[in-house]
């Protein structure tokens, strides 16, 4: 799967020392050996940014990204992609000034902290030379990728619903108030945006949904809650969807509920059949027509369509998950830039409808819990562009 040439100047934005998602990041990107880690500002704390790059064998450490952009297009050997690992709140700013030097980004989810920043950021990668990659990395498992083809093949029929969770339990006890730095930002609304987990996992359910469908929802009912002590966003949310193509459904997302780990898991239903899936157990895809047993489909298998055998990396029975899913985007984002061709991955217009979701479910459940429309908040809040 990996491309004969020199590995790609790679940069990253966060991800120091105790951050989770940076090393995800690193050990996806090394992988398929087609990315060198060569700059960073690894953390806004100095000692701790210092003690990072050092760590990571970084000759070049920079306390500012925005002094970052600008040296690192300046020099001839300078980054060529960089990776966005902070807190929500910094993903517009860093991603809008590396864009603007023509420096390639590769961000997590969500994509901003407003839907306004989502619009005004997508203009401006638009209006780019460089490319644009948002890591919802769940859509690059391979029985994803089976699941969209079987879909788009009509294999259950007419689509009439879709359920979708998104269940953790680590946010049960207030740990923000321990002194636990992840927790800390993702329940502040200065760093995290509008949502709790509505934007954590919420939107990672969401483009889940829309990526096997190839739909996006054009209207949300959602009931939201705070259980945490003192908590002013969102720790578990229950939203109704209405899609483009007609289908109905319901999104589950719990940072709150016991006995739950990562409980990522999707139920397609249409009129001939149905599918289930869930990422604790990836490998295994649960496949059911109408009045017939239930077939358990198994990742690697000769019988999966191409669209899954693209993605594959292991012989079937061995365990492939997480970390292969965020290598896969960062392979597929390697070989666009390279033939310019462009790849399944998800894109600034996935962002702006993550955003969307986030605001028109906010809004639906500050109004009395109404129906909202997505495209409605996409115009009002293009108004302030």
């Amino acid at each position: 799967m990996s491309i004969q040439r020199a590995p790609l100047r790679w940069g990253m934005i966060g991800g120091g020392e105790g951050a989770f998602i940076g090393e995800v990041h690193r050990f996806a990107a090394r992988l398929d050996n087609q990315y060198q880690l060569v700059a960073g500002a690894l953390s806004t704390d100095p000692e701790r940014n210092k003690r990072s790059a050092q760590a990571l064998g970084l000759s070049r450490s920079y306390d500012c990204f925005y002094a970052m952009a600008s040296a690192e297009s300046a020099l001839e050997d300078g980054v060529q992609v960089v990776s966005i690992v902070t807190p929500n709140f910094l993903h517009a700013p860093v991603a809008k000034a590396f864009l603007e030097k023509g420096i390639h980004v590769i961000c997590d989810k969500p994509m901003t902290a407003t839907l306004t920043e989502a619009l005004e950021l997508r203009a401006i990668a638009q209006g780019s030379k460089a490319a644009f990659l948002l890591t919802h990395n769940y859509s690059a498992y391979p029985l994803i990728r089976e699941a969209q083809a079987m879909v788009a093949n009509a294999e259950l029929g007419q689509l009439r619903s879709v359920q979708v969770r998104y269940a953790q339990d680590w946010l049960t006890l207030p740990l923000e108030q321990e002194g636990n730095k992840q927790a800390a930002w993702r329940t502040d609304k200065s760093q995290s945006g509008l949502g709790g987990s509505l934007g954590d996992i919420g939107t990672h359910a969401y483009q889940l949904a829309t990526f096997i469908m190839g739909s996006q929802a054009n209207a949300v009912l959602a009931d939201l809650s705070a259980w945490g002590q003192g908590r002013e966003l969102d720790d578990e949310a229950n939203v109704l969807l209405r899609f483009d193509n007609g289908v109905k459904g319901h999104l589950w997302a719990s940072q709150v509920a016991p006995g739950n780990e990562n409980n990522l898991a999707i139920e397609l239903y249409g009129d001939k059949a149905s599918l289930r899936w869930c990422q604790e157990q990836p490998n295994q895809l649960e496949f059911t027509r109408f009045g017939e047993p239930t077939q358990r489909l198994t990742r690697g298998s000769g019988y999966l369509s191409s669209a899954a055998q693209s993605v594959t990396r292991i012989p079937a029975g061995h365990p492939e998950g997480y970390l292969e899913a965020f290598a896969t985007l960062y392979n597929a984002f390697s070989r666009q830039l390279d033939s310019a061709t462009e790849q399944t991955l998800p894109s600034v217009d996935d962002g702006v409808q993550g955003l969307a979701f986030i605001t028109a479910a906010v809004r639906s459940h500050e109004q009395g819990n109404v129906w909202v429309s997505l495209q409605s908040v996409i115009e009002q809040e293009s108004l302030a562009l």
